[in-house]
């Protein structure tokens, strides 16, 4: 388990395999901030977050356009318990990363996620988390 999942309370882990919706923060190229709602995955083994996303989504271009520093915030809230997840963001096409991020997708909600062409995955190596009321 990672450090950052081994810290969590059990009742954070339990709250995150919940098959919620969260919302992904990214920063546009001029700084201001890209809120979308995404669908996710977080592997307490690595303590990294996958979204699977098309490569052209604006999310995965600001991403890019961040560079190595590019850091983002996933938060998943029900009422007044939420748990933010940040970290710094990468994306790939790489064929066994997507096939591992769909895997973990499907395995969570029941279901493949959409399959474009373009298919890619942020992964967010989470390295803080802040939560309420779990």
């Amino acid at each position: 388990m990672s450090r950052v999942a081994a810290e969590l309370p059990a009742t954070a882990r339990a709250f995150l395999t919940r098959p919620r919706t969260a919302t992904l923060t990214t920063l546009r190229p001029d700084g201001t901030p890209h809120v979308t709602p995404v669908r996710f995955t977080f592997d307490t083994a690595t303590g990294l977050v996958r979204v699977t996303t098309r490569a052209a989504a604006r999310k995965a271009r600001n991403v890019v356009a961040g560079g190595r520093a590019a850091r983002v915030a996933l938060c998943q809230a029900d009422g007044f318990r939420w748990v933010t997840l940040e970290g710094r963001a990468t994306v790939t096409d790489d064929p066994v990363r997507l096939t591992e991020a769909v895997r973990h997708y499907t395995a969570r909600y029941r279901a493949a996620p959409p399959a474009p062409e373009d298919l890619a995955v942020i992964e967010i190596a989470v390295d803080r988390v802040l939560a309420l009321n779990l």
